[in-house]
């Protein structure tokens, strides 16, 4: 089940929140460092992530799913966000190069319609990154976040889900290596959390990340059809078959 829009938006507004946001987002930055000229969406609640591309991707689009509920986005200028069932996106096919997926794998009840979704919707060299929480982290059981709720994958977990959903794994990361507490000193010392974690803990952290690109499958060529033969079964008694004809003397 997801989270609730109202719980994710006030969550993201806290001090924590924008902690964890800023932590995110710097490891998606990492791994996306360029999208010019690239279609950017965003699939579950991915608004805090996507502002970096804004100014440039050729086109950012968010979808968040229709049980969660929608926020409007941006503040400052015209919506880019719909309301959608997640296993059926309104875009056509292999219409958007990127697709980044945030709080919307370890909640959604249609997992594999939603991730055939997410692979119709990607072109063939595009790229989908998903970021879940880590089954192994301490903020999968931290309830008072959105990150300790749903159903939470180890590194290995998600690369599985993405092989059964016609996807390959190519790189791996984590983040949010600072426990989730509300204390201030520990927030402000959030960077250098982050650089020992991934230096020493990465089976530790909060989030895992994992990109993936679309597995398009070469064509079976057509095989001839068998050569029929035909089958000959002896008859009671010696009878004749009935297609055999009688010759002119009677025999």
């Amino acid at each position: 089940m997801y989270t609730d829009i109202v719980d994710l938006r006030e969550f993201y507004e806290s001090s924590l929140g924008q902690v964890a946001r800023r932590m995110v987002r710097r490891r998606i930055r990492q791994m996306w460092p360029d999208l010019r000229g690239q279609i950017v969406l965003g699939v579950g609640y991915t608004t805090p992530f996507l502002r970096p591309f804004r100014d440039e991707a050729e086109r950012v689009l968010a979808v968040m799913p229709a049980s969660q509920g929608i926020s409007y986005w941006p503040k400052e200028g015209p919506n880019i966000v719909c309301l959608s069932d997640e296993a059926e996106l309104p875009f056509g096919d292999m219409s958007v190069d990127r697709v980044l997926l945030v709080h919307g794998l370890e909640g959604t009840e249609q997992l594999r319609p939603m991730m055939r979704e997410i692979w119709r919707v990607l072109a063939g060299g595009g790229r989908l990154l998903a970021v879940v929480p880590n089954r192994r982290g301490l903020w999968a059981r931290a309830d008072w976040t959105p990150f300790g709720h749903g159903f939470p994958y180890s590194p290995s977990q998600l690369k599985q889900v993405l092989r059964d959903t016609m996807f390959v794994p190519e790189r791996t990361g984590h983040a949010l290596f600072i426990p989730p507490v509300r204390s201030r000193f520990l927030l402000r010392s959030a960077p250098a959390w982050e650089e020992v974690g991934e230096r020493w803990f990465k089976a530790f952290a909060g989030v895992t990340m994992i990109e993936a690109s679309k597995q398009i499958f070469a064509g079976v060529a057509r095989r001839s059809q068998p050569v029929k033969r035909r089958l000959i079964v002896p008859l009671p008694g010696g009878a004749a078959p009935a297609a055999r004809r009688l010759r002119p003397d009677g025999a």
